[in-house]
């Protein structure tokens, strides 16, 4: 059985930082793009970033660029999300995505068709 299990999520205050760990288990997803989505109240999932299975390209969307950063380990079969300079509209749960696909158009990369999710974190950043 495949799991994503995320870690790490919290209340912050704006400006600080937290990382966000997920693990898989029961697949391995080296060979995998693997990434974050997030979800509001009231507003529909929305793709964060990813990361290609080598870990050589990394994709975010407009909204957190220069802020987090994606990064995996693959021997712990492990990706991470490093956010900084929170802020109170970061605020979500945010998911653990594994097997989808990452395209970009006019700069804004954009996810499709994900095979597996984690369970989700809440982050909350107050103001």
């Amino acid at each position: 059985q495949v799991q994503l299990k995320e870690s790490g999520g919290g209340l912050v205050q704006a400006g600080a930082s937290l990382r966000l760990s997920c693990a898989a288990s029961g697949h391995t997803f080296r060979n995998y793009n693997m990434g974050w989505f997030r979800q509001a109240p009231g507003k529909e999932r929305e793709f964060v970033g990813g990361i290609t299975g080598s870990g050589g390209s990394t994709y975010y969307a407009d909204s957190v660029k220069g802020r987090f950063t994606i990064s995996r380990d693959n021997a712990k079969n492990t990706v991470y999300l490093q956010m900084n300079v929170l802020k109170p509209e970061d605020t979500a749960i945010y998911y653990c995505a594994g097997e989808f696909s990452i395209y970009t158009r006019t700069g804004t990369a954009y996810a499709r068709e994900v095979a597996y999710w984690g369970q989700g974190t809440q982050v909350t950043v107050s103001s």
